[in-house]
């Protein structure tokens, strides 16, 4: 897969936009190369409305605001989903490899489905490896990780 790199330099600082994707692909030769000119423009678009406002190789991977409640369901040791009810927290990043929310109190989980709603009432389900954890100045949690491989809906969402 191909990417596009613009860079910007001021007197503060240096920004990097990078559009994953073909960027040259001629929609008249076929349904593959339409694909790679939508998920272009898409990426484009994506760019103009989320900036990446952050240094040069501070990040691997794009964010983009995710403030919405996600249910996060403990995972044993084995992977296997506990019978636990859902904790829910409060969304703040999302990436293609992770997740990044707020909470309450401190968490004792190492790895949790993290089940996510989208706008039509669909969910989807990521084994999330939890990575780090801070206290903030406002008296809350922030806690993030990656996702490691979509599974299916845990047990205590099925039932509700």
């Amino acid at each position: 897969m191909a990417t596009a790199s613009n860079r910007w330099t001021n007197e503060q600082s240096s920004f990097e936009l990078v559009v994953p994707g073909v960027l040259d692909a001629d929609s008249s030769a076929g349904p593959a190369n339409l694909d790679a000119e939508i998920r272009t423009q898409v990426w484009l678009l994506l760019g103009a409305l989320y900036p990446q406002a952050r240094p040069i190789n501070r990040r691997r991977f794009q964010r983009y605001p995710y403030p919405h409640l996600i249910h996060l369901t403990p995972v044993g040791e084995s992977g296997e989903s506990l019978d636990e009810r859902p904790l829910v927290v409060a969304g703040k990043n999302i990436s293609e490899h992770g997740i990044s929310f707020f909470h309450s109190g401190p968490l004792a989980l190492r790895r949790a489905i993290a089940s996510l709603e989208t706008g039509s009432g669909n969910w989807f389900h990521f084994l999330v490896d939890l990575t780090w954890c801070r206290f903030t100045h406002h008296g809350w949690y922030e806690s993030g990780g990656f996702f490691l491989r979509p599974v299916s809906a845990p047990p205590a969402m099925i039932r509700g």
